[in-house]
C-alpha cells in the first residue's frame, strides 16, 4: 500500500531522500516555481510522471509555497507510456488530494505516428491547463530523456539542444517545466518499485521501435568506450541550453 501520511507522500528511503534533494536543486537552480504556485502535472501514469507528482506533493509548503497541484491525463486507445486504467490514477490522486482531469485522444492505428500523436497530446494538455487556470505544466522528462533528445537533435538536425528545464510556450501562454531533469531514469524506476506504482505496459505499437529507443541503445554502446558519457552529455546540454536561453 502506498504511504500517504501527512509527513511524506512516499516511503522515506535513502533513495527517496536523495531524489527529493536533487528535485529541490532543479527547482531552485532554474526557478521553476517562481512565476506561480498553480501547476498541472502531465500524468501519463508511468513511473516518471507519478514520481514527479509525488515529489511535487512532498515539497509543497516545505521551502516552497503551498502548491495548487492538478493532474491532467490524456486517455485513449494508444499510449506512449504505461498503459493504466484511469481508476488507478484516480485512486492515487484521491490519496494525494490532487484533482484529476481526463482528456481523450483521438489517435487511431491507421494514422498513428509519433509526431502527430505528440502534438495532439500536448494541445490537449495545454488547453486543459488553460481551462483549469494553471499557467505551469510539469512534464516528467528526466536526465536520460534529456540526453536522448540532445543526441537526436545533434545527429538528425545538427542542433546541440536537449530538453530545457523551463520553456515558455508562447502559442498557448503556458510554461513547461521539467523538475526531474537532474534525476537518472534508473533511480526513478527503483523509486517506483519501492512505492509500488511501477507499470510497464506500453500500448503503442509504433513506440516499441522508436528512434528514441534506438538512441538510448546507442548511448549504452558509447558508454562502453566512455563510462561517463551520460553524465557529461547531460551537463553539457544543460550548460549550453541555459546559455542559449539567457541570450534570447
Amino acid at each position: 500500500m502506498l504511504n500517504t501520511t501527512l509527513s511524506s507522500p512516499f516511503k522515506l528511503t535513502t533513495l527517496a531522500k536523495k531524489l527529493e534533494s536533487t528535485f529541490r536543486k532543479a527547482l531552485f537552480d532554474y526557478k521553476l516555481l517562481e512565476s506561480s504556485s498553480k501547476i498541472s502535472v502531465a500524468l501519463s501514469g508511468g513511473k516518471d510522471s507519478l514520481t514527479l507528482l509525488y515529489l511535487l506533493k512532498a515539497v509543497s509548503g516545505k521551502g516552497f509555497p503551498t502548491l495548487d497541484i492538478h493532474a491532467i491525463h490524456v486517455s485513449g486507445e494508444f499510449s506512449c507510456g504505461a498503459g493504466v486504467n484511469t481508476s488507478f490514477l484516480q485512486k492515487i490522486c484521491n490519496q494525494l488530494n490532487v484533482p484529476l482531469h481526463v482528456k481523450e485522444s483521438a489517435q487511431k492505428l491507421e494514422t498513428l505516428e509519433c509526431y502527430s500523436c505528440s502534438r495532439e497530446r500536448r494541445s490537449l494538455l495545454f488547453n486543459a491547463a488553460k481551462e483549469i487556470g494553471t499557467p505551469i505544466v510539469a512534464f516528467g522528462h528526466h536526465r536520460d530523456d534529456h540526453i536522448q533528445t540532445l543526441l537526436m537533435n545533434l545527429l538528425h538536425k545538427g542542433e546541440f539542444a536537449g530538453n530545457l528545464p523551463k520553456v515558455f510556450m508562447e502559442v498557448y501562454g503556458i510554461t513547461i517545466i521539467r523538475p526531474l531533469i537532474y534525476i537518472k531514469e534508473a533511480d526513478i524506476k527503483t523509486f517506483a518499485e519501492q512505492n509500488e506504482f511501477i507499470r510497464i505496459m506500453c500500448r503503442c505499437p509504433v513506440g516499441q521501435n522508436s528512434l528514441r529507443k534506438k538512441t538510448d541503445q546507442l548511448i549504452a554502446e558509447i558508454e562502453n568506450l566512455f563510462p561517463n558519457a551520460r553524465e557529461n552529455l547531460a551537463s553539457a546540454g544543460l550548460i549550453y541550453g541555459s546559455d542559449k536561453a539567457s541570450r534570447r
